[in-house]
């Protein structure tokens, strides 16, 4: 088997800048993915100083707000938070598919790292195993995938 080239984003948020966008709407479960992501972002190098917190209403505003950020040209990546959590009518999947597609086009359309850190769940017991118990802390996850991604495409 040939020899493969492997690229692979050191795990150094040193001198880079961070927005956080997060929803309030199910605050309490955003706020422990915000501290999530937060806490990696420190522990890997990154300032406080160097981390925007923007907070928005619900995940369907995410994408416009990204967008603007992205557009600035400040950050070397956007980490989107939220949760949408099922209820008894469609507007659930409504709100995740849209959000999901919309922040999906801004990363393509400004070449920006987006961590996807936007819950989507059919119980509000699937929410909080995400959000720091049972499965996780996803918000780190988010910034985890971001960051990496950052340091990928600047070796490409």
């Amino acid at each position: 088997m040939p020899h493969l080239q492997t690229i692979e984003g050191k795990l150094d948020a040193s001198g880079l800048k961070f927005a956080l966008v997060a929803t309030r709407f199910n605050d309490f479960i955003v706020d422990k993915l915000v501290g999530g992501a937060v806490d990696y972002l420190v522990r890997h190098g990154a300032s406080r100083e160097d981390i925007t917190l923007v907070r928005l209403p619900g995940a369907f505003e995410m994408p416009v707000v990204a967008k603007k950020l992205a557009k600035k040209g400040e950050f070397d990546a956007i980490i989107c938070l939220g949760a949408v959590i099922r209820g008894a009518t469609p507007h659930f999947d409504f709100v995740a598919s849209e959000a999901t597609k919309g922040i999906a086009q801004v990363a393509l359309e400004f070449g920006v790292p987006i961590g996807f850190g936007l819950l989507t769940t059919d119980t509000l017991e699937q929410a909080i195993e995400r959000a720091g118990s049972k499965a996780g802390n996803k918000g780190v996850e988010a910034a985890s995938a971001a960051l990496e991604s950052v340091r990928v495409l600047e070796q490409l």
